[in-house]
C-alpha cells in the first residue's frame, strides 16, 4: 500500500479531487482539482509546485565516484563541473536503455544521482573494484519542482541562494525558510523551472514558504496528469545524449555497432492531422473530441497501408493547440516530413488519419535557458 511522502499533508489538504496513483509506493496526486486545466496553465503561464520526492536518489561518494558515473552513463561524467548537473540514460551490456535521469557534480568526488526506477543493485555491480561508496538515500532527501515562467522570479524572492546566476543545469546552494537546500535549474516539462533537494523532516516549512511567497506568482500545486502533457510537449530522443567517443561503458560496443549500421527504429513526433480528425466526427454528426489527459494507449502507424510503428503517447496540446504523439517508428519512415498515418478509434470504429513526422520537442521556449530578469 503506497504512503504518503514528506510533504503529503500539504498535498492531501490541497487535493479536492481525490485524484491520486502510486508512483514508487507513494501516494502521487494526479490532479487537485477535477480537471488538470489550471495545473497545466500554470506551468506554461506561471508557477507550479510539484512534489517528485518518489524519484529514487542515489549518493555516490569517494576517490573513485567519477569513475563509476562513467563506467555506467553514456555520457562523459569527467568532463561534469562542480556544480554542474546532465541528463543521461544508462544502458545494459546489449545497449539497451535501463533508465534516465539526472547526475549533479555536488563537489570533485561526490555525485547526487536520481532515477526513475530503482538502480542500487546495477550501481553497485558496476562498482566492482572501485573506491566509491553508493547510498539509497530515496527516503531521507524530499524534492519539489517549481516549474514555470515566474518561477525564477519567484524563488529569488523566497530563497536566499544565487538564483540570477544560477544557468540552466547548474546547481546553487542556499536555505528557504531557514532550511539547507540545494537548487538546481532542472526539471521535466521543458520549461523555465527548478528542482529543490532537502532533508525530507523539513519539507514542510520548504512548501510552505514557496506557496505563500509564491501568491504574487500566481502559484499552483500541480500534479501528474498535467506533467504527463507538460512532458509530451517536451519530450525527445536519448540518441543526442550517447557520446561514443568517450571511454568505455557499458553498452558501448553495441551502440557502435547500430550507429554504423543505422538504427533498426527511432522514437520520432508525430503533428496529427487536425482538419482529418475533424472530418471524421462531422461523417457521424458528432463535435470533434478528443482525450484531456495524455494517452498511453500503444496504436498502430500506418505507411502505404502496412503498420510501420507505434504510438505509445498521444496527448492535445494547449499550448499549441494540436493534436501530437510520440512513435516508435521503424526504418526509414521515421524522417523527418514523412506522412505517416495513426490509428484513430471513434464511436468504436477504427480509422486512420495523416500524421506528420516533426522535430522533437515540441515546444521549446527560450525562457528555459534565458538569464533570469527580476
Amino acid at each position: 500500500m503506497p504512503i504518503g511522502t514528506a510533504v503529503h499533508a500539504r498535498t492531501f489538504a490541497l487535493a479536492e479531487s481525490l485524484n491520486y496513483r502510486e508512483w514508487s509506493g507513494y501516494y502521487a496526486v494526479s490532479a487537485y482539482e477535477a480537471h488538470h486545466e489550471h495545473e497545466y496553465n500554470a506551468i506554461r503561464n506561471a508557477s507550479a509546485l510539484i512534489d517528485v520526492s518518489p524519484l529514487f536518489k542515489y549518493l555516490l561518494t569517494g576517490r573513485d565516484a567519477v569513475r563509476l558515473v562513467d563506467r555506467v552513463i553514456t555520457r562523459d561524467a569527467h568532463k561534469l563541473a562542480a556544480g554542474q548537473v546532465c541528463y543521461t540514460p544508462w544502458c545494459d551490456d546489449h545497449g539497451k536503455v535501463i533508465d534516465d535521469g539526472t547526475v549533479t557534480r555536488i563537489d570533485e568526488q561526490t555525485f547526487r544521482w536520481t532515477a526513475a526506477d530503482p538502480s542500487l543493485r546495477w550501481f553497485t555491480q558496476n562498482a566492482v573494484g572501485l573506491d566509491v561508496r553508493i547510498e539509497d538515500v530515496s527516503e531521507q532527501v524530499a524534492a519539489l519542482a517549481l516549474q514555470g515562467p515566474t518561477s525564477g522570479r519567484l524563488l529569488h524572492a523566497v530563497a536566499d541562494a544565487d538564483i540570477r546566476g544560477l544557468k540552466y543545469f547548474r546547481m546553487t546552494r542556499g536555505s528557504i525558510a531557514g532550511v539547507p537546500v540545494d537548487i538546481s535549474r532542472t526539471g521535466y516539462t521543458g520549461d523555465l523551472g527548478y528542482e529543490i533537494w532537502m532533508p525530507v523532516d523539513r519539507a514542510v516549512a520548504v512548501w510552505d514558504a514557496l506557496m505563500d511567497g509564491g501568491r504574487p506568482f500566481d502559484i499552483k500545486p500541480a500534479g501528474m496528469l498535467a506533467l504527463d502533457v507538460a512532458r509530451i510537449e517536451v519530450e525527445m530522443g536519448l540518441d543526442r545524449l550517447v557520446q561514443l567517443e568517450k571511454r568505455p561503458f557499458v553498452g558501448k560496443r553495441p551502440l557502435v555497432e547500430e550507429r554504423r549500421l543505422g538504427p533498426a527504429r527511432r522514437i520520432v513526433g508525430l503533428d496529427v492531422s487536425w482538419p482529418a480528425v475533424e472530418r471524421l466526427y462531422e461523417q457521424i454528426g458528432m463535435p470533434p473530441q478528443v482525450a484531456a489527459t495524455a494517452s498511453r494507449v500503444a496504436v498502430p502507424v500506418y505507411r502505404n497501408g502496412r503498420q510501420v510503428g507505434r504510438a505509445t503517447t498521444t496527448t492535445w496540446s494547449p499550448v499549441l493547440k494540436k493534436l501530437i504523439a510520440l512513435a516508435t517508428v521503424d526504418a526509414p519512415h521515421f524522417a523527418e516530413r514523412t506522412t505517416l498515418e495513426l490509428e484513430m478509434t471513434v464511436e468504436a470504429v477504427r480509422h486512420r488519419v495523416p500524421a506528420a513526422v516533426v522535430p522533437t520537442p515540441f515546444f521549446n521556449p527560450p525562457r528555459k535557458t534565458q538569464a533570469i530578469v527580476v
